[in-house]
């Protein structure tokens, strides 16, 4: 055998063997980031989790000062109960302290489970819902109406539109 050949020969040999130990590597580190959610997949729990907390409670009453399903909620409330109950995140309890949290979202960067908040009574950040995604918003309305989903879209929700935070990064 030529001094060439048995180096090429060496070469392939180890090419082979260091390729077996990167790949063994590789895939067990694959394996072991599998287990671990991904940035979108830690998104989408977050988003999916606050969603569904927040459609679990459609239909209760509402009721001024309210923090409790059992007695009614009001719009901050619910936000706040949502958040709590969904990802373990502590909210302040005004619609206006709210509004303090997080990013600034601009309205046509909204992803589910941002906060959206309205000018209802007169003074800005006076109302908050949380962002579905398709326009669409839950919160607690009013006095005699009930936790539901609202279209930001209609004229009312325009009109009265401030703006809208990002609480929980995902």
């Amino acid at each position: 055998m030529t001094r060439n050949k048995y180096i090429t020969l060496l070469l392939s040999i180890a090419i082979i063997v260091f390729s077996g130990i990167v790949t063994a590597q590789t895939s067990e580190q694959q394996h072991r980031l599998s287990d671990e959610p991904s940035l979108f997949e830690r998104y989408t729990n977050s988003a999916q989790d606050l969603i569904l907390k927040g459609l679990e409670l459609v239909g209760i009453n509402y009721r001024r000062g309210g923090t409790d399903p059992e007695n009614g909620l009001d719009c901050s409330g619910f936000v706040q109960i949502v958040f709590k109950d969904a990802v373990g995140m502590l909210l302040p309890r005004t619609a206006r302290e709210q509004s303090e949290m997080g990013n600034i979202v601009d309205r046509n960067e909204l992803k589910a489970g941002d906060l959206v908040f309205f000018n209802t009574m007169r003074r800005t950040f006076s109302h908050v819902g949380i962002y579905l995604g398709d326009n669409r918003f839950l919160h607690a309305p009013r006095a005699g109406a009930e936790v539901r989903v609202e279209d930001m879209s209609q004229g009312y929700w325009v009109k009265r539109y401030n703006g809208a935070r990002r609480v929980v990064e995902r």
